[in-house]
């Protein structure tokens, strides 16, 4: 029996196994047979151990993004950096991104791309604005940049795919500084 505070093998093996799934094949492919097999394990397990397959998408679908090189840029650069942060995403975040937005049409799942939007996009940006419209130019900013992942991601934009790195981060990076330090 596992020492309280600490999960199960089986536990930790459905986790693992839908965490993989979901980022791979979205909330509605994913079924709880198919994390089961790929868990070693029986359906009713993953049931009782997770109560339903929301409850173990929430769990397993956290999308964070190091805000950290947000801080330590001049204001004036914010745009342009935040555009390498998005392009340069690892595997794991578009996977992440992709099972939300894919699982949206479920209310908790909803609410938890909405909370994302707001901890990892909103919050960041806010926290470097000042004024009185800093909230809404921040919010702006989060739009479009959750809008450059939903072209680059979602829709697969092959002529922004192809696009030089350098000319994507100049470009979408000068529209974004627009609406963050927008002129007086």
């Amino acid at each position: 029996m596992p020492q309280p505070g600490h999960a199960s093998p089986t536990r930790e093996a459905i986790r693992s196994a839908a965490a993989r799934l979901f980022r791979e094949h979205g909330y509605a492919r994913t079924t709880v047979r198919r994390i089961a097999a790929a868990a070693g394990t029986d359906p009713a397990l993953v049931i009782r151990h997770f109560k339903s397959k929301e409850l173990l998408f929430l769990e397993t679908m956290h999308l964070t993004i190091d805000d950290e090189p947000l801080f330590d840029v001049p204001l004036e650069h914010l745009g342009e950096r935040l555009v390498e942060l998005l392009v340069d995403l690892d595997g794991a975040a578009r996977g992440i991104f992709l099972a939300l937005v894919r699982g949206s049409n479920e209310a908790q799942i909803q609410e938890r791309l909405r909370d994302t939007h707001e901890k990892v996009l909103i919050e960041p940006l806010r926290s470097r604005l000042a004024g009185p419209d800093a909230d809404i130019r921040a919010r702006l900013a989060a739009a479009l940049a959750a809008g450059l992942l939903y072209a680059l991601w979602v829709a697969r934009d092959e002529t922004l795919l192809r696009t030089d790195r350098t000319a994507l981060v100049a470009h979408y990076g000068a529209l974004l500084q627009g609406v963050l330090t927008p002129p007086a």
